[in-house]
């Protein structure tokens, strides 16, 4: 970290640089992923047209439904293909106000929230939306048909990704947590009971259907992710320095 410390307006000027670098990026990410918007959406959109009846079809109520839907699917996918500019951004702004051991402890947590980001997301889509859809079309009938808006579909899809790939950068955070010393595997292992609990409040909350099936898949992985952390804990927390009679 730099011992002299830069004015109030240099540090405006350098977030004003690297917000710019991160829209513009995303600007191109969008245009690109707009150009792809029809394709995105069926891939986004297969675990359910794979559950439905067949001659079924997603359908769009309003005149520009259909549009603004693409428009924020192109928007999502921009944002995500201009994740590694954005988070290196964010890196190159923080960065210069750490010291070189603070730099190398938090390297590998920003690659590690990255991937565990990504891991929940692909659980949720390639596990839970095929027993999630499973169960929804259930209600589907000799005369209540499913056909599903192009515009709830995606604000459904994208809650549900999203919030598994929220929930799957617990061990980052818990770990993050240890290395600054605020926790311990002792602290883990003691609130385990509360913790149980309140996974299970959360994945009732957070999983959008009311079937214990899957909230149970929201809720186990948790529980498996919540023991990893303590052991990995183990590992990172932050060691007690010795006292000197």
């Amino acid at each position: 970290m730099d011992e002299e410390k830069l004015p109030l307006t240099s540090h405006l000027e350098e977030l004003r640089k690297r917000l710019i670098i991160s829209l513009v990026a995303t600007g191109i990410g969008f245009c690109v992923c707009y150009g792809f918007s029809e394709q995105i959406f069926l891939l986004l959109s297969a675990p359910l047209i794979k559950s439905m009846p067949e001659g079924s079809s997603f359908i769009f109520t309003g005149v520009t439904e259909a549009f603004f839907t693409y428009m924020k699917l192109a928007l999502f996918a921009g944002v995500f293909v201009a994740s590694p500019v954005i988070i290196y951004q964010t890196w190159a702004f923080v960065a210069p106000g750490l010291y070189d051991k603070e730099r190398r402890s938090i390297m590998p947590f920003v690659f590690l929230a990255v991937i565990f980001f990504i891991g929940g997301t692909a659980f949720a889509y390639f596990i839970v939306f095929p027993s999630a859809f499973k169960f929804f079309l259930t209600y589907n009938t000799q005369y209540v048909k499913i056909m599903p808006s192009i515009g709830e579909y995606l604000s459904f899809s994208c809650i549900f990704l999203l919030s598994f790939g929220v929930v799957f950068e617990m061990p980052v955070f818990i770990i993050c947590l240890a290395r600054l010393g605020i926790i311990t595997h002792n602290h883990l292992q003691k609130s385990r009971k509360m913790v149980i609990i309140g996974i299970f409040i959360a994945a009732a909350i957070l999983t959008p259907t009311p079937d214990a099936v899957n909230q149970l898949l929201m809720a186990v992985p948790m529980l498996v992710l919540y023991e990893l952390s303590i052991i990995a804990v183990r590992f990172f927390e932050k060691k007690k320095e010795p006292q000197i009679d």
